[in-house]
């Protein structure tokens, strides 16, 4: 039973990431940096940056009172993500792989204004 304690938030697919944001179960939250963000994201995704999210910035709206997915490149950044959330009593999930698994699975990422993106 301890070791389940220890485990901390689940953790989702890219593809089962992308079914619950997109029906809209959860919200998909990215805690990459704006660089990061502004290369490359999934269309459904809020942007919230990690560092901001440490130094105790709030959730966006569209992501209050909801479960959130975090994601960021490669599954480390968002982990401890969702980790500090679940700490503030969010409903927090994170995406094994990240955005690299993501585009991997051929997901859908968008760059600055709507055009493709790239994974930073």
């Amino acid at each position: 039973m301890l070791s389940i304690l220890r485990r901390g938030p689940g953790r989702l697919t890219p593809q089962q990431a992308h079914q619950q944001t997109g029906d809209g179960t959860a919200v998909l939250l990215d805690v990459r940096e704006t660089p990061e963000w502004n290369a490359g994201h999934a269309p459904e995704a809020l942007h919230l940056p990690l560092s901001r999210l440490a130094a105790g910035a709030s959730l966006p709206a569209a992501a209050q009172d909801r479960p959130v997915v975090t994601i960021c490149r490669s599954g480390h950044r968002s982990q401890q993500a969702a980790q500090m959330l679940a700490g503030r009593g969010v409903q927090a999930t994170d995406v094994t792989g990240g955005m690299t698994a993501w585009a991997r699975a051929g997901l859908p990422v968008i760059g600055a204004g709507g055009s493709n993106g790239v994974i930073a």
